[in-house]
């Protein structure tokens, strides 16, 4: 089975890397050529379009910014539907509307195609180990397939048809954002009244505040980077289809869109490309106190990564 990759960002192209130590022939694109040095080093075959990939390949695995950029992968002039799509199975891993990407399945499926859909979460050291959490949406004769290339990637959380993939992605990552905004909040006022961040930090273990994010960002407030693996225009773009789905659907938002209120406020202060976790730093600076903590704050991504 030979495999395909398209859009080798930092998580995409560590996704890829851990199909490739899996022993699956490669054939790989992105708008960067420079991107995919790593895997041609190690054999992939570089392609000049999304088309170009889809002819050469069994498999091919997406990952791109958003809607507007897996849109192009399909529909675009070098897109899936310019070539023949019959007995292909597309996986996505791309943050995108569930209605644009239901639809999309279906143009891909009418040509003989299978879609699924699997959005992941864990951050960018979970893509270096590859045990990502996948959100993986679509028929079960299929994903049985192709189960070996998914789970070179990561864990698979079956979430039923095609299309409820990117609904969990969105609600999982419309929690984390409430959570990372509400961090700041509880660490400043703790602060303030006395209680040092480390300590508090400690105390909340295993407590009903306790949390992914909670582990694994809050670290990166005491080290002062706030996180720049996961910068706050990818935080922007996944605030704005929550609430696009929050409208569509008619459901209250106030905390949603509070929240994506403060991560504009972040993303104006600090720059688009400051680390996710700088919308706790505008609670921070606005109260005139740090929350620094001495020590070796190693980021876990770069505990994660491994020796190429």
């Amino acid at each position: 089975m030979k495999v395909g990759f398209i859009g080798l960002g930092t998580m995409g192209r560590n996704a890829a890397l851990n199909i490739q130590r899996a022993g699956f022939k490669m054939v790989v694109h992105d708008l960067r050529r420079e991107t995919a040095d790593a895997l041609v080093a190690k054999g992939a075959i570089w392609a000049d379009s999304a088309a170009e990939v889809l002819d050469q390949v069994d498999v091919v695995v997406s990952m791109v910014f958003g809607p507007k950029e897996i849109e192009q992968v399909v529909r675009g002039p070098a897109g899936f539907l310019t070539t023949s799509c019959q007995g292909k199975y597309w996986i996505d891993l791309t943050t995108s509307s569930p209605k644009l990407m239901r639809a999309l399945g279906e143009e891909v499926r009418a040509k003989g195609g299978f879609p699924i859909d699997a959005p992941v979460t864990g951050s960018v050291d979970a893509a270096i180990r590859g045990d990502m959490p996948m959100f993986v949406g679509g028929e079960d004769s299929e994903i049985e397939v192709v189960r070996a290339v998914i789970e070179a990637m990561g864990q698979i959380r079956r979430v039923g048809p095609h299309g409820n993939g990117y609904v969990a992605k969105l609600v999982n990552n419309q929690l984390w954002k409430i959570h990372a905004a509400a961090i700041g909040e509880a660490m400043v006022a703790a602060k303030l009244m006395g209680l040092e961040p480390d300590v508090w930090w400690e105390a909340m273990k295993g407590g009903a505040a306790d949390s992914f994010v909670m582990q694994h960002d809050v670290p990166s407030i005491f080290a002062g980077h706030y996180d720049p693996s996961f910068p706050i225009k990818l935080c922007l773009k996944d605030l704005s289809l929550i609430d696009e789905m929050m409208t569509e659907t008619g459901t209250r938002g106030e905390l949603t869109r509070a929240t994506h209120d403060r991560f504009r406020e972040a993303g104006a202060r600090y720059g688009m490309d400051a680390g996710e976790m700088t919308v706790c730093k505008i609670v921070e600076d606005d109260a005139k106190v740090t929350l620094r903590v001495a020590g070796n704050w190693i980021a876990p991504w770069e505990v994660a990564a491994p020796t190429v």
